[in-house]
């Protein structure tokens, strides 16, 4: 018997007039385990620097020098995904299951050639990047093995991210949600067990939330090829050979990502170099303060993932009105969200900071610069979901201009100026006034039509 969820998703492939109310219901039903998902995620970050942390600032400072490049990494795995992603989505929306079960078989042999070309590229690179990035003698031999495990693993973890966006894309949002709550779970043992029962210490980390992305892929790529009922793989038989067409849209839409998170991630690492001269205790602080910010923005990519599978849905069905409605509510959403977590954050600040570490100096830089941030996070929950509903409808390249633009000018460019004489302060005070622009960008592009322009399918 079909649920809420199944009668409302079906209401947009059908054509259905769907009230206000209903609207509202469904991104409600989409994006909780949505953001339960993205709290799994981020307490398993927590967890992740919580025990790192408890070994001292030195070993945060090594897991801080390479968390850029780990974003960047990451962040192609994830790019490469959504390019197969959105086409499933819109072909659901469309009613073309056979279609959008022919993208995920070509999606899988893509993402696991692209995903094991990286891997091999960041194990490659992992003993200079530490050098690259400016970091003391002191972190060195840490960071650099904390960053090869993880490239080692990254065929996992693409398989996590894509096999979750797969099933987000076909409105199934509880079966990822709850996968990733077990792999937070995983995450605490492995990691208890590798960092302090066998005493690896920093690899220790890395070797256990590898391992906990085994298991969750594992169990997604079940519940994704083998249960879900829409891209179920044994309802038909299809190549699994890459097709042009499909690829061709794909790199449609992931190309614009892909060069977004170069050069956006690209800036996070120069950041990294401003960073990086002011000591320890400052480069420690920021990564926690980063890790504890992710409790505020949390419901904000949450509402991302619910807006780019109706946005991807309601233009599968040749619905843009709809689209456009979808888009307003999930926005208006995550923001407000966000605003009252940032509240919170702004007056709890040195108590998140003490869940991650335990040094004083570093817990009172982290607290007054979360409290700076907290003033940006309402139009930086815009900037997060706005974006993910253009992702739904294919418009990757605008909205990835906007962020480079963003980025580049206003935050690199206010870095170098205020934090020589701020200090971390003054780096923090740049990332707040440029994620407000942001947010004032991507709200004036959503209220745009040329967003909605073009249909994939």
């Amino acid at each position: 018997m079909a649920g809420t969820k199944d009668i409302l998703l079906g209401k947009i492939r059908s054509g259905a007039e769907m009230s206000g109310g209903e609207q509202l219901r469904l991104c409600l039903l989409l994006s909780l385990p949505a953001i339960l998902a993205q709290f799994s995620t981020i307490l398993m970050e927590y967890i992740d620097a919580g025990m790192v942390g408890r070994l001292g600032a030195t070993q945060a400072a090594s897991i801080g020098l390479v968390s850029t490049t780990t974003w960047i990494f990451g962040g192609f795995c994830m790019a490469t995904g959504s390019g197969f992603s959105v086409q499933v989505a819109q072909r659901i929306g469309a009613d073309d299951f056979t279609g959008a079960r022919q993208v995920l078989r070509q999606a899988l042999v893509c993402v696991l050639a692209f995903s094991g070309a990286l891997s091999l590229l960041g194990m490659g690179i992992a003993n200079a990047l530490p050098r690259w990035l400016g970091g003391g003698s002191d972190i060195v031999a840490d960071a650099s093995a904390y960053f090869f495990i993880y490239a080692a693993f990254l065929p996992v973890m693409q398989l996590v991210f894509t096999g979750g966006a797969m099933l987000q894309a076909s409105g199934n949002m509880k079966v990822p949600s709850l996968l990733n709550v077990l792999m937070c779970l995983l995450d605490v043992g492995f990691n208890y067990l590798f960092i302090f029962t066998l005493g690896l210490g920093v690899k220790g980390a890395a070797l256990g939330t590898g391992l906990a992305e085994v298991v969750t892929a594992v169990l997604m790529l079940y519940f994704l090829c083998v249960r879900s009922p829409e891209l179920n793989l044994r309802q038909d038989r299809g190549s699994f050979f890459p097709e042009r067409k499909c690829l061709r849209t794909a790199f449609g839409i992931s190309g614009p990502m892909w060069l977004q998170n170069l050069i956006m991630r690209g800036a996070y690492v120069c950041s990294t170099v401003i960073v990086a001269p002011l000591g320890t205790i400052a480069i420690a602080a920021n990564s926690f303060a980063i890790i504890a910010e992710s409790f505020c923005y949390m419901p904000g990519y949450g509402m991302e993932e619910a807006a780019t599978t109706l946005v991807g849905q309601s233009a599968g069905a040749r619905r843009k009105d709809l689209a456009r409605h979808f888009a307003f509510i999930t926005t208006g959403m995550g923001a407000g969200m966000m605003t009252l977590l940032a509240a919170l954050m702004f007056a709890l600040a040195p108590q998140l900071m003490e869940l991650l570490t335990t040094d004083p100096e570093v817990i009172a830089l982290g607290a007054q610069v979360l409290r700076i941030e907290a003033f940006a996070e309402t139009l930086y929950g815009v900037s997060i979901v706005a974006y993910g509903a253009c992702v739904g409808a294919g418009d990757t390249l605008v909205p990835s201009a906007l962020n480079l633009l963003s980025m580049w000018v206003v935050r690199i460019g206010l870095a170098l100026i205020l934090t020589p004489r701020f200090g971390l302060t003054g780096y923090w005070i740049a990332m707040c006034v440029e994620l407000n622009l942001r947010g004032l960008l991507f709200a004036a592009r959503l209220r745009g039509h040329k967003w909605l322009a073009k249909t994939l399918i």
